[in-house]
């Protein structure tokens, strides 16, 4: 088994393979030429001591190298290690990068935490800073997702990203998906302050983690930040302003604006002792399609094209937008828990022991997990593929029934393993999760006026996409079947759009331009599209022509 690094189809350079060594603990980590050893562990569970942002300044990380090929040491380095240190290869994590595979031993780990770094690839980029930011500097910019969140601390002065950070959004305690989050809101005001309050000290820990790490320092900074700007989907914005989700309930609701506006700012402020943060929800587009979208669209900027474009962001509620080249056609559908990994017996989110990807050579299942370690079930992508060999094989049959009565174990790819078994209820959750996506996709085409031959590019956002093997998903029939060099994936595009709309002069301009735009499409009062549903339950391709 491998180990597989977040955005790796994004590396320029091969990784090279390191083993590290820590007290009861033993890691495969692929690290890149251009990565420090530091950077690539902060994506683990493991991670160095730090408090200087990667400088070198603070000479936390110490890391011996038992073997392998590294950079001779830096100045930093024979600074802060004695020189009879530096002998036995003794380094700074922050400072070192791998030439060739080797051995490393992390004698002092830092405390574990549920924090850990995004790879800055695909992330919005500026070389600029804005100069009229000349007090309160720091600004946070944060995906507030159903499942994760993910943020990032900048200077807006310079316009330097300190640091990223993501982890498991807390309110997956109250169910998986938004609809299950929702009916939990409504049963008493201490439930909904319960859950709003989770979701703002998960953010506020998510900081704290970036300011120890990396800067050093967390009270006097934290009283720097002059903004935090959220955005996530409709109903994650409902909980963290503390508000009712009873308006989404009402039909009337779904294609109008929903305001996610908290009431409650200074007593925020007090409790993330942000005494000058402007806290600033980036509104939803209407309904069930939330500023995740927008931001989405900004990062990508699909509107600002002349070639009509498709945009899904896949999650509990996945989100669709069409360019046409004049209108923007937006809409959503109930993915269910399907796409984020969970709802099946064996599904998890993308984490430590997924099984994230699934080949078959010589007759034998071969099973990539992330971290390297034994597989404890399937993510999304690691599922997708299996249904799509399995239909490969004649296993499976496109109707979604197995060819053969399952045992009461279920069908195992690892018979040692009993978290690789596949269920037939499995395929069911998958089958509907994909089949109200496809048809979405299909019916949003035809309102246009368009089919997917007329697409210039595909663009599959959110962590979903992260590992996604595209020929399975053209095979069961998840995405349409086009030329794989016109898809792109952008798993943090939530998160770059926030950032640019947080830093951009023009941010402000360019997502008042997307919403005026935007043609909001309830495919509920569509006719034909249950019809659609129905057809793409089937575990085949797409059709490619299919016009009104």
């Amino acid at each position: 088994m491998t180990n597989l690094k977040p955005d790796s189809q994004s590396s320029g350079d091969p990784a090279v393979m390191l083993t590290v060594k820590s007290p009861g603990q033993t890691l495969l980590l692929p690290v890149d030429a251009d990565t420090s050893v530091r950077m690539a562990l902060d994506t683990t569970e493991l991670r160095v001591r730090a408090a200087c942002g990667g400088l070198g300044t603070c000479g936390a990380c110490l890391i011996q190298t038992l073997t392998g090929d590294f950079n001779p040491p830096t100045l930093a380095e024979r600074q802060k290690i004695p020189a009879e240190e530096l002998a036995i290869g003794m380094r700074l994590a922050c400072q070192l990068r791998a030439r060739r595979p080797g051995e490393l031993y992390l004698e002092n780990p830092a405390p574990s935490s549920e924090w850990k770094s995004l790879d800055a690839a695909g992330l919005y980029r500026t070389g600029d800073g804005n100069s009229a930011v000349d007090q309160h500097v720091y600004g946070v910019a944060v995906d507030l997702g159903t499942t994760h969140i993910r943020l990032s601390l900048w200077n807006r002065q310079t316009g330097r990203r300190i640091a990223s950070r993501y982890s498991i959004n807390p309110q997956v305690a109250h169910g998986a998906d938004v609809l299950t989050r929702l009916d939990a809101d409504r049963l008493a005001d201490s439930e909904t302050n319960a859950i709003c309050q989770q979701a703002r000290k998960a953010i506020i820990g998510g900081i704290r983690d970036i300011l120890s790490r990396d800067m050093g320092e967390v009270s006097t900074v934290l009283a720097e930040i002059g903004r935090v700007l959220i955005v996530g989907n409709t109903a994650m914005l409902i909980l963290v302003c503390g508000n009712s989700g009873d308006s989404l309930y009402r039909p009337e609701s779904w294609q109008q604006a929903i305001a996610c506006h908290p009431s409650d700012l200074d007593a925020w402020r007090l409790a993330w002792r942000t005494p000058h943060a402007d806290i600033d929800i980036a509104q939803p587009l209407a309904g069930f399609i939330g500023s995740d979208l927008l931001a989405d669209l900004l990062a990508t900027a699909i509107t600002e094209q002349p070639q009509p474009m498709l945009l899904a962001d896949f999650g509990t509620n996945t989100e669709i937008a069409l360019w046409d080249g004049h209108t923007l056609w937006a809409s959503s559908v109930p993915g269910g828990p399907a796409f984020e990994g969970v709802g099946m017996r064996n599904g998890m989110t993308a984490e430590s022991g997924a099984i994230c990807r699934v080949t078959r050579a010589d007759d034998r299942w071969e099973l990539q997990t992330l971290g390297g370690v034994p597989a404890r079930g399937y993510c999304a992508s690691g599922f997708i593929d299996t249904i799509a060999l399995l239909l490969d094989e004649k296993l499976l049959k496109p109707s979604g029934r197995f060819a053969e009565p399952l045992p009461a174990g279920g069908y195992c790819l690892d018979a040692a393993n009993p978290r690789t078994a596949i269920f037939g209820s499995d395929i069911d959750v998958f089958q509907r999760a994909k089949a109200s996506t496809a048809a979405a996709m299909t019916q949003l085409l035809i309102l246009a006026g368009l089919t997917v031959n007329d697409l210039h590019t595909l663009w599959i956002c959110g962590s979903f996409g992260q590992y996604l093997d595209l020929n399975s998903a053209f095979r069961v029939g998840l995405l349409p079947s086009v030329d794989p060099s016109r898809v792109r994936l952008l798993a943090n595009a939530s998160l770059a759009g926030c950032e640019k709309l947080l830093l951009d002069p023009m941010g402000e301009a360019l997502l008042n331009a997307i919403i005026d735009s935007a043609r909001v499409v309830n495919l509920g009062g569509v006719y034909e599209y249950e019809a659609r549903f129905i057809d793409h339950l089937r575990l085949q391709p797409v059709p490619t022509s299919e016009r009104e």
